[in-house]
């Protein structure tokens, strides 16, 4: 379980995340596709510089609006690269990018991102690993684990001791549903 509950709380960039955020449901799809976005930008780097740099990250990808980052060009990815407020990594920026466009077309097989993913579950970690893979661009293990968790498809965000695992059990999140369905 978590040893995210024993750093994050009171910590002063983690705390509110933890609280509030990390592993309760999520079916809004600027806030999924943030979420894929920010676990993209965290490879290879802690999330607490994630943390630090959500707001910066927020104002450069328009909030993270999946039709505006999927209409960027050139000029975009340019002035994102030159961005000193953000992580500026081209192959992830490209891959946010073309991320966009395919949850765009998400939209006319499944109305939106929230549903695409409710179509496919359950299924294992090692299952939504290799769907992520096929689906968008820079969504390893670790990626898609982490995103998955986030948004309360995989259990394993909080400690059952901690008083947020209480609050996200209590919301019947989907890794709850899924341990049922595939046990």
């Amino acid at each position: 379980m978590s040893a995210y509950c024993k750093i994050a709380p009171r910590h002063p960039v983690h705390h509110e995340y933890h609280e509030t955020e990390y592993g309760f449901p999520v079916t809004d799809e600027r806030v999924l596709f943030e979420r894929l976005a920010l676990e993209i930008m965290q490879a290879g780097l802690s999330w607490e510089i994630v943390l630090k740099k959500r707001k910066a990250l927020n104002r450069a990808f328009d909030r993270f609006h999946v039709n505006k980052v999927a209409a960027y060009k050139a000029k975009d990815i340019k002035r994102l690269l030159a961005d000193e407020g953000i992580i500026r990594n081209r192959l992830k920026v490209l891959a946010i990018i073309e991320n966009a466009k395919r949850v765009q077309e998400m939209r006319k097989t499944h109305k939106s991102f929230a549903r695409w993913i409710a179509a496919h579950h359950p299924r294992t970690k090692p299952e939504w690993v290799k769907l992520f893979k096929q689906q968008f661009l820079f969504t390893g293990g670790e990626i898609t684990g982490e995103f998955l968790m986030s948004i309360g498809y995989l259990s394993g965000t909080h400690h059952p001791d901690c008083s947020v695992f209480k609050r996200i059990k209590a919301l019947n999140p989907p890794w709850m549903q899924a341990t049922e369905k595939l046990s």
